[in-house]
């Protein structure tokens, strides 16, 4: 299963339009928001991605009703962080903001997702993987990144824009 990975999209919708493009190119099984979605309004272009979307809420996602009815709309699954789950038999856990983990909570989970820094993150440690794909809100072309992990192999894939 492969599962792309956004983060702190922040309302820009020429991006979020580029991502859903490049998610759909890359024929993702999933798509994993990692918080900072901002206005409902861009999860309506999230809506043609082709792929089902999760995620969490971020420190700027003050719009809450609008965002939930959003999701409810178009079936998305959010929740507030931490949100745990097991997919491809690997236990993943998703925040917004990387103070949320817990390190004693969450050194079982093999797969760790967080955003909110806007910096890429790409860390092993023994059998766990912590990633941030980095800035996708960002106004200069080929600075911008989303990702994609491979949960079988952990392979990780980052397409800048």
């Amino acid at each position: 299963m492969r599962i792309g990975i956004v983060s702190d999209t922040h309302n820009n919708m020429k991006n979020v339009g580029r991502i859903v493009e490049l998610f759909n190119q890359a024929g993702v099984d999933r798509v994993i928001h990692t918080g900072d979605i901002t206005q409902a309004k861009t999860l309506d272009i999230f809506a043609h991605l082709h792929a089902p979307m999760f995620g969490v809420f971020g420190n700027n996602d003050q719009e809450r009703e609008a965002l939930e009815n959003a999701i409810s709309n178009h079936g998305f699954v959010f929740q507030d962080p931490p949100f745990e789950f097991t997919w491809a038999e690997r236990r993943i856990v998703v925040v917004h903001d990387p103070l949320e983990f817990i390190p004693a909570q969450h050194s079982t989970h093999d797969l760790a997702l967080h955003g909110h820094t806007h910096l890429y993150r790409l860390e092993r440690r023994e059998q766990q993987l912590i990633f941030n794909p980095g800035e996708c809100a960002g106004h200069m072309d080929g600075y911008n990144a989303i990702g994609i992990v491979d949960l079988r192999d952990f392979n990780i894939e980052v397409l800048k824009f």
